[in-house]
């Protein structure tokens, strides 16, 4: 298990985001469709099957549940999109609050993207992905159920992806991985740490003298 998550542990779930935690430090969202097996990632992540609740029935992720990671470094687990069978209502404050979380969370780094790899790229995936990418947000498309197909078509899919991010998200990274097989833990860990240690280093750089260098 990366040394990322070894102290992972879940924090708190927030109906809104007035409830999380003060915005501070930094975070990584994870999103995707409900049957993408969001809660399963994480939980192959952190090697824990408890951490995040997991359910057969997709859409259970009904929360913005956030997990630390120490350093005043969290994750978040957004509630998932596009399957879900609950009531309108219900879909649109999911909706509404994941909108005013992406928009205003200043701590808010980057989004990993978790898919079906027999159905990526859905049309919210590419308008999220689209998004992240206009805004200068860090993005990492996560293929998963890998173990579902063949070597082969697996490999045809990753570089079908590839292929789409550039038109679509020209910034964004993409590998395939299986919660269930544990199969591409350290190459997403490795990702996410790059981001979390880069913007560290661009916290510590002092701004330019606005009078240049004396």
């Amino acid at each position: 298990m990366s040394q990322l998550f070894k102290n992972c542990q879940y924090l708190t779930s927030a109906h809104k985001i007035s409830q999380l935690p003060p915005d501070e430090g930094m975070e990584i969202a994870i999103a995707g469709r409900s049957n993408a097996g969001k809660s399963t990632t994480l939980n192959s992540l952190t090697g824990d099957k408890r951490m995040a609740k997991t359910s057969k029935t997709p859409g259970r992720t009904q929360l913005l549940n956030v997990f630390d990671l120490g350093d005043n470094k969290r994750i978040v687990d957004l509630p998932g999109y596009g399957y879900a069978k609950v009531p309108e209502k219900i879909k649109r404050h999911w909706q509404q609050e994941i909108n005013r979380y992406l928009t205003e969370r200043e701590s808010l780094i980057g989004l990993v993207v978790v898919m079906d790899i027999r159905h990526p790229l859905r049309e919210f995936d590419r308008n999220l992905l689209a998004w992240a990418h206009e805004n200068g947000l860090k993005s990492h498309v996560l293929l998963n159920k890998a173990d579902k197909l063949k070597s082969g078509k697996i490999k045809q899919t990753l570089m079908a992806v590839k292929r789409d991010l550039q038109a679509i998200a020209p910034s964004a990274s993409v590998q395939t991985f299986s919660a269930l097989r544990n199969i591409g833990k350290e190459e997403v860990a490795r990702t996410l740490q790059h981001w979390f240690d880069d913007m560290t280093s661009t916290m510590a750089t002092p701004p330019d003298s606005p009078l240049g260098k004396l």
